[in-house]
């Protein structure tokens, strides 16, 4: 059986004042913010930020209350973070948790990567 291809990804509830900023902070970093309800690998986004938003809030029973409302964003890694067929390096991670650690207050998410379906820049727009 063939595994699906897929890309490593931080599931984050991120809080709609700082979503802009947080955006563009990642790009310099070659990350990119994806929020789930309008990503182009759902087919419902709405209802699936619905529920990422709902099975996160729950699993703090109470914790991250405040992030009733937040985006529920996918942040993935750039091809300049990736060598070949190699794993991601840790390099990747730490410069992803030392970005989220700068919007403490206004981002939550639990450490560790999932993978979802590629999410393909068209070429043309990357440059």
């Amino acid at each position: 059986m063939q595994r699906v291809p897929h890309v490593n990804a931080a599931t984050v509830l991120v809080d709609p004042a700082v979503l802009r900023d947080l955006e563009v902070h990642l790009m310099t970093q070659d990350l990119q913010l994806w929020p789930v309800a309008t990503a182009p690998i759902c087919t419902d986004g709405p209802r699936t930020a619905f529920q990422i938003r709902r099975r996160l809030l729950t699993a703090r029973r109470g914790e991250w209350d405040d992030a009733a409302s937040w985006v529920p964003v996918w942040i993935a890694f750039g091809e300049s973070w990736y060598v070949g067929a190699e794993p991601l390096p840790w390099t990747a991670h730490q410069a992803l948790y030392l970005t989220l650690d700068r919007y403490a207050g206004h981002v939550h998410y639990k450490r560790g990567l999932g993978g979802i379906p590629r999410l393909d820049v068209p070429r043309d727009l990357v440059s």
